[in-house]
């Protein structure tokens, strides 16, 4: 038995979404001729309350896209210090959007609006105007981080106050909606630009979406085609993002509910702290975690190594109950 706890990334298509791919209609996407990418644009769009999507390849690439849209060349992005956008893109934002960004520090990853209002600056002839911030729900270093709607609220007070626009790094929102219940329409009318990733805990085998008002859509074609991200018959990719946003959110929670009780059966060890885990993410705290890794994938589970000593386990559609006992038993027996 192998049980693939590294990410929610390495699910595969179910064969039921392996035959909507094989069937979908498909046209040229760079045209603005394909039905099926067309289709899943406008489902994702109506979701979040919004005008419009674009399809991307990836979520990295929403992201940029996003950025560029809301901060002009030398003016400055805010975000946590462990945001994805600053921290897994390669440096995106200031290599190809010429975007200076400054970080705030939070407990898990939550947001705290009081920390970042001191940071934001105000145009000035001697210091870098900040345009936009940037949040990440889930927060994926923080553990899965669910951020509480009254501060991304008070967020979007102060973003207003100060004339600013504000990005939703939303790769796992989906977790997120299935935690809080908070409904998607929600986030989206707080935020400016919407990421959303359908690779993930959807299950779909690549693909993201940037979502926002019609007119910064049309203004991210042209961004997503600089960069590369034109496609043809992209409808085969996104006849699999919307057999997983038809299918597969609700399921979440199961992969919560698993990850919970991943957390609560290694907890004893010292290794992990159940109370955090909020969505699919549990952290683990291991003294030299790379030998125990190494130690667990010869006995069939894969975990991730994020430092010497802490790394990550991932729940999704991938790994069910007979996995996580699987896992519980063998990493118990090696953390012990």
């Amino acid at each position: 038995m192998i049980v693939d706890l590294r990410s929610d990334t390495v699910t595969r298509p179910t064969a039921a979404m392996l035959e909507a791919m094989t069937s979908a209609d498909v046209g040229d996407d760079v045209y603005g001729e394909d039905p099926s990418v067309n289709a899943l644009e406008a489902e994702a769009a109506a979701l979040f309350g919004k005008e419009a999507a674009v399809f991307t390849p990836t979520g990295s690439m929403a992201n940029q896209i996003g950025l560029q849209l809301l901060v002009r060349p030398g003016d400055e992005l805010l975000c946590d210090v462990k945001a994805h956008v600053v921290n897994f893109e390669m440096g995106a934002a200031a290599a190809l959007g010429g975007i200076s960004s400054r970080t705030w520090t939070s407990a898990n990853g939550r947001l705290d609006t009081a920390l970042v209002e001191p940071m934001i600056n105000r145009p000035h002839p001697y210091s870098t105007t900040t345009r936009a911030i940037a949040v990440e729900n889930t927060h994926n270093m923080g553990g899965g981080t669910v951020q509480p709607i009254e501060e991304l609220r008070a967020l979007r007070a102060l973003a207003d106050a100060h004339d600013l626009g504000l990005h939703l790094d939303g790769a796992r929102i989906w977790n997120a909606h299935a935690a809080s219940g908070v409904p998607l329409s929600e986030y989206g009318a707080l935020f400016d630009t919407v990421s959303v990733c359908l690779s993930k805990g959807l299950g779909a085998p690549v693909g993201s979406l940037l979502i926002a008002d019609a007119e910064r859509i049309e203004r991210a074609r042209v961004i997503r085609k600089r960069l590369g991200g034109g496609m043809r018959q992209a409808g085969f990719l996104a006849a699999a993002g919307r057999y997983a946003l038809a299918n597969n959110i609700e399921r979440l929670a199961d992969d919560h509910v698993r990850a919970r009780h991943l957390a609560r059966s290694l907890e004893p060890f010292g290794v992990c702290e159940a109370a955090q885990v909020e969505t699919n993410i549990v952290l683990l705290r291991v003294r030299d975690i790379a030998q125990v890794a190494r130690a667990a994938a010869e006995q069939g589970v894969l975990v991730s190594v994020l430092g010497p000593d802490w790394g990550r386990m991932v729940t999704h559609l991938d790994v069910d109950d007979a996995g996580i006992e699987h896992a519980v038993k063998v990493l118990g027996t090696l953390v012990r």
